[in-house]
């Protein structure tokens, strides 16, 4: 089977975004095995969120992927691109979609903050400056434009992720006073 080359950049377009959604399907999965117990834990802090806090987490992300699902529609015509690549398209972006607002596990550490079913060392984050009243807003040294890392929590364990946040950014003392308070 050849395509045609508006044909071979939808399939291009489509493979990116199913690697996209199957390397994200898999750090959802390592999620659970990294936090495998919420709230207290041996030497840190695990929680979770609900769907409406992951919503508010990642906002910017929905409104992107609803242009995201609709712009290829108005490319198919004048390009000459099979409309099989926007329907996989769009049901890849679903998927994905679907995925974000999948709840999630983090957890803190004396060393690392693992979000997303990854683990980030402290030194290598800082808190924003501007920091949002429904989550937690955090920068990834180094990463520019793509180093903001939004963290959710319920409402009720807003307050006490931010301390223990705080506490790993700050370091061994303000840490071990948060494992005396517990």
């Amino acid at each position: 089977m050849i395509l045609t080359q508006p044909d071979a950049i939808g399939l291009l377009a489509v493979l990116v975004l199913a690697g996209i959604v199957v390397w994200d399907a898999v750090w959802l999965v390592r999620q659970s095995r990294l936090v495998p117990e919420l709230g207290p834990a041996p030497g840190g802090y695990a929680w979770a969120s609900g769907g409406a806090e992951e919503a508010i987490r990642h906002w910017g992300n929905l409104f992107s992927m609803a242009a995201m699902l609709v712009l290829p529609w108005g490319f198919i015509r004048i390009s000459g691109t099979s409309v099989v690549w926007a329907v996989v398209w769009d049901v890849l972006l679903l998927l994905h979609l679907v995925g974000l607002l999948v709840p999630k596990r983090y957890a803190v550490t004396r060393t690392h903050l693992i979000a997303d079913g990854q683990r980030y060392a402290w030194e290598r984050l800082k808190l924003a400056d501007r920091q949002p009243r429904r989550r937690i807003m955090l920068l990834r040294r180094g990463w520019g434009v793509f180093g903001p890392l939004p963290v959710a929590a319920e409402v009720n364990e807003l307050t006490t992720v931010r301390a223990w946040i705080a506490a790993g950014l700050l370091g061994d003392e303000a840490w071990s006073l948060m494992l005396e308070e517990e």
